[in-house]
């Protein structure tokens, strides 16, 4: 299969954008930084979904890989329609069974989706801030957590729990006087997701 040269583009494109809004969210959460994050997100959404419903996940032999990460990443941030993210999460689901996408990413979506659901997570990836403070969301069978981590290459959770709260805890962040609780997204929801400009080798992000 011959890479798609445009879609692949416009894939990079969008996740560059993403990841330069949500920076930006980090850097100041203004109103209008959110409202950008919120435009950007359904857009994406919308987009994503036409492509899925009409060529099939766009994966490493349509893409590449860095464009078929970046359509992970899409997805991973197509909160605000849980449907569709789990139109997503299917059609990625089919494409790690082909070999066709890295099996982290599904894990990360898989998480995701779980937790809009209201159900535990299974690898440890997403965290919140509420009234009781920074932390993961339930976990299932928690006690097996570092053997599902391990068997699909995902470094060990006290390393990508380290790393989130270093990013986006309210205690680390209290340097910057800009930080308040994100209340206006999901109660504080932090995600794990695909650049971070820190020194650390876990690649997290802000969901």
């Amino acid at each position: 299969m011959r890479i798609d040269r445009k879609l692949r583009a416009e894939l990079l494109r969008r996740a560059a954008r993403d990841q330069e809004i949500r920076f930006a969210v980090i850097a100041e959460r203004t109103n209008a930084n959110l409202a950008r994050m919120s435009e950007a997100d359904g857009e994406n959404t919308a987009w994503l979904a036409t492509i899925v419903r009409t060529q099939g996940w766009p994966g490493i032999a349509l893409v590449g890989t860095k464009a078929a990460h970046a359509a992970w990443l899409l997805a991973q941030h197509a909160d605000a329609s849980p449907a569709i993210q789990q139109e997503f999460h299917a059609a990625l689901t089919a494409a790690v069974a082909q070999g066709d996408a890295p099996v982290r990413n599904l894990a990360y979506l898989e998480d995701r989706v779980r937790v809009h659901a209201g159900r535990p997570q299974l690898y440890g990836t997403q965290f919140v801030q509420d009234h009781t403070g920074f932390h993961p969301f339930p976990i299932e069978d928690a006690e097996h957590l570092a053997e599902r981590r391990a068997q699909i290459g995902l470094e060990p959770f006290h390393l990508n729990e380290q790393a989130v709260r270093a990013t986006y805890s309210p205690q680390q962040s209290s340097r910057n006087a800009r930080w308040r609780p994100r209340s206006s997204l999901r109660r504080g929801h932090f995600g794990s997701g695909m650049i971070a400009r820190s020194k650390s080798r876990v690649r997290q992000w802000l969901g």
